[in-house]
């Protein structure tokens, strides 16, 4: 019986040391667009963020600031802010940047008006796949302020945390759909607004 007890003190220990192997990885240093690509005339650094768009003029188009690096299944976590008339943005992820285009094909984590904390498809089926209850994750999110979310991509199965707020348990049944891609940031087309990024990390699973 000692033996079994030891035997299974020793089992518990390594799975707690493999799960402890899953190490996070920042993505953005919060000095230099080192290992991201795109419009860097529609993003900038401040504050130790990534800024995307401006609070003088109108955003005339989508823009996306991308990783250069590809990613399939992982934990992704970051924090933003969003300033401006009538935000929106998001963070793309299993995405693909459109040759010649400004726009990109993939999932978003989508943010302000009527879609916080969605799972939006972008330029691919271009609708909401799943998303909470407006009232209730409003009650959850600050305006103008920093914000939390966390997304978690494992095969089909795709997770959005929102202020700690589960807001997205979606299960994808299209198999054609590319499980990979870049992370993506976004700033959306419209009035003056600025999307702050920052605490970018990753852990691969």
């Amino acid at each position: 019986m000692k033996n079994l007890k030891s035997y299974s003190c020793l089992l518990a220990l390594a799975v707690l040391v493999a799960g402890c192997g899953k190490r996070s990885v920042s993505l953005f240093d919060g000095e230099s667009f080192a290992g991201w690509e795109g419009p860097l005339d529609s993003f900038r650094i401040e504050g130790g963020a990534i800024v995307g768009g401006t609070l003088d003029d109108r955003i005339e188009k989508n823009q996306f600031l991308s990783t250069k690096a590809t990613y399939r299944d992982f934990e992704l976590r970051l924090t933003f802010k969003m300033i401006g008339e009538s935000p929106n943005a998001g963070v793309q992820f299993r995405t693909k940047r459109i040759p010649d285009h400004h726009e990109v094909i993939g999932y978003q984590a989508d943010m302000g008006g009527k879609y916080w904390g969605a799972l939006y498809d972008e330029a691919r089926r271009r609708k909401v796949l799943e998303g909470p209850d407006l009232e209730t994750v409003m009650a959850k999110v600050n305006l103008n302020d920093w914000n939390e979310y966390v997304i978690r991509a494992e095969g089909p199965h795709i997770q959005l945390w929102l202020n700690g707020m589960k807001t997205v348990d979606y299960l994808e049944e299209d198999d054609s759909i590319d499980r990979s891609g870049v992370i993506a940031v976004q700033v959306h087309s419209g009035a003056p607004m600025e999307a702050w990024y920052k605490d970018i990390r990753i852990s691969e699973l």
